[in-house]
Parts: C-alpha cells; structure tokens; sequence
C-alpha cells in the first residue's frame, strides 16, 4: 500500500511538472492532475491539501536535483573564476529542463508564507554556492556580489523563459560577460 501511495505521489508531481512547464501556475489545477493520472478529483486531495502543498512538494524534490547540477558543475571547474562561470552557465543550460521551469512558474505564483520560505532558503542554498569562489577572488563582499551574480542569473533566465529576440546562447554569453567583468574588475 506504501508502495502504490509513493507511486501515486510521483505521478502527481511528474504530472504538476508537466502543468506547470506547458501553462504555468494557472495550469495547475486539481481537475488538471486528477485528469493526467487518471485520479479521480477526490483522490488528488488525498495526497495534497491544497495547491500550494503540491507547490511545497517540487520545490523540496527538484530545487535539491538542480542545485546539485549547479555543484557539480562549478567542482568541475578548475579555479574561482571558471567556478563563478560554470554556475551561472549551468543554471541557463537548465532553462529548458522541465524541473526548472517548473521552479520558474512556482516563483512566480501566489504562495503561501511557508512554500515562499522553503523558496527562499534554497535560493539563498544556491547563491551561498558562490560566496567561497568570490571571496577567493578577493571580493571586501562576497555574499552581497553572490546575491548581485545571481540577480543577473535571474534576469537572463527570465528573457529566456519570455522567448525573447535574443537566443538563449546569445543571453547567456552576455550574462557570463556581465557577471565576469562585474567579478574580475
């Protein structure tokens, strides 16, 4: 019975996922989850109280997945500043990841106090990522230029994520300029 439950928890989140990567945080709906899984309405309720708890939920199972990604790619690098470059490549190569824009789409929707916390800490789990790198570097404030890095991470991610004129390769090569110059001096 355990077992069945945890499968029908995942395919409610793989089905939010889905919702929230095609239509954003208007596309999901209990109708919407119980439609994609095959549950009946009723039965969506069992496993989440409300939209927000699904919201909660991803947030605790994709946001980890993704800064882990963000992690190994900065391990990889070989220095300080190649570390501040793979972070913010890493996180613009996950744009298109249905993970991601799921975490894009849940930002951006009305949330409850404790789902925005649980947003804000890993956001802050994510930048902390950096402060190590910037201070080797020799920044007087490494945490205050992480959070600054991030904001222009946060910024190309949304002109992605709008479909903008530019390409995302073009986005991307320009943040890593503006967040290496603004680091390197």
């Amino acid at each position: 019975m355990a077992e069945h439950r945890s499968m029908q928890r995942a395919a409610l989140l793989d089905a939010a996922r889905s919702l929230l990567s095609e239509g954003g945080t208007e596309a999901l709906t209990f109708p919407a989850l119980a439609e994609r899984t095959g549950l009946a309405r009723s039965s969506v309720y069992e496993y989440f109280r409300s939209r927000a708890a699904v919201v909660e939920e991803l947030c605790e199972v994709d946001f980890p997945v993704w800064a882990a990604e963000v992690e190994a790619a900065m391990a990889a690098a070989d220095g300080p500043r190649a570390q501040v470059e793979a972070y913010v490549r890493r996180q613009l190569a996950l744009v298109g990841d249905r993970r991601h824009r799921a975490v894009v789409a849940i930002s951006a929707s009305e949330l409850d106090a404790g789902a925005r916390e649980k947003i804000r800490a890993a956001h802050g789990g994510l930048v902390a990522m950096i402060v190590e790198a910037l201070a080797e570097m020799g920044h007087a404030e490494p945490r205050l230029a992480a959070m600054l890095v991030q904001g222009v991470v946060d910024s190309a991610v949304r002109r992605i994520e709008l479909g903008a004129a530019e390409a995302p390769e073009a986005i991307t090569e320009a943040a890593v300029r503006m967040v290496l110059r603004g680091v390197c001096g």
